[in-house]
């Protein structure tokens, strides 16, 4: 009989990639959003349920008749009440399994205030009762598509990480990942964390010649000041809470935090996970300039 699974975050890039990734799946999808218009491209391949995980009151409907439940909470000072809630509705409708999306290093001494909270939904989760699965994935390839403009415009592209290396993860790779927690039996991986990341620790000087290389024009990365990235940032929109926590993942970095990789992907999936040649080869049309 097939199990229903409740996408959290369902508009984002990690849980749009896991929709596609469990596409086909034995599986009723059921996704929960905020505002029910920005779900009109899932209708078609999920229910859609409107819910806050930062309102509780709304959540019951949501998850009644779920069996596993995908949480991924967004990055803000309120991301353990979000946790909270979306853990107390699970066990109050009966959800057998919580797969959880944590972040690289979450620890209660973590370098960085996003890390302390994942830490703490993290804890939260392993004394839930529920059966549980962690993902804590390193830096995100798909963070590259954020410099897609300068990149196509001047073939440079500006982060404040000096010369770090950085064990960068393709975001289809944690999507399969998750699939694959959450097609297997529940007690499979039952009380694992898995930290996934990329098959290499990369600096970016490295991460611009792949690009270089698929695009066939010189592309050059220029490391910038915290306060000129932070600038940046905060022209962009982004919020400041954000910019901070940026920042203090880029400090970390610098201090050679991120060089590290792992083989929890290819143990989850039988095969390596994608480098950057591969991203780079994906997405190549995004880089190029305009015609």
């Amino acid at each position: 009989m097939s199990r229903t699974v409740l996408i959290t975050g369902a508009t984002g890039t990690v849980s749009t990639a896991l929709i596609d990734a469990l596409e086909g799946a034995d599986v009723r999808l059921r996704v929960l959003v905020r505002d029910a218009s920005r779900a009109d491209g899932l209708r078609d391949r999920a229910e859609v349920v409107v819910g806050d995980l930062g309102d509780p009151r709304s959540l019951a409907p949501a998850f009644e008749g779920v069996q596993d439940l995908w949480l991924l909470t967004p990055n803000s000072p309120r991301a353990p009440e979000n946790s909270m809630n979306a853990v107390w509705a699970a066990r109050q409708a009966g959800v057998e399994r919580v797969v959880r999306l944590s972040v690289i290093g979450a620890a209660h001494d973590a370098p960085n205030r996003s890390g302390r909270l994942h830490a703490l939904s993290d804890q939260e989760l392993e004394r839930s009762g529920l059966r549980w699965t962690i993902l804590r994935p390193h830096w995100f390839m798909q963070n590259l598509l954020n410099e897609t403009g300068d990149i196509a415009a001047t073939g440079t592209f500006s982060l404040n990480v000096a010369s770090s290396r950085v064990g960068m993860i393709d975001v289809r790779d944690i999507a399969e990942c998750a699939a694959r927690v959450l097609l297997d039996a529940p007690d499979r991986h039952h009380g694992r964390t898995y930290t996934l990341t990329g098959p290499r620790s990369l600096t970016f000087d490295e991460v611009a010649a792949e690009l270089g290389r698929v695009l066939g024009r010189p592309v050059a990365y220029l490391p910038v000041s915290d306060e000129a990235k932070h600038k940046t940032l905060l022209g962009h929109g982004v919020p400041e809470w954000i910019a901070d926590m940026l920042e203090e993942y880029a400090r970390a970095y610098v201090s050679g935090w991120g060089d590290f990789t792992t083989d929890a992907v290819a143990g989850l999936l039988g095969r390596p996970p994608r480098d950057v040649a591969d991203f780079a080869r994906d997405h190549a049309a995004r880089f190029a300039p305009a015609v």
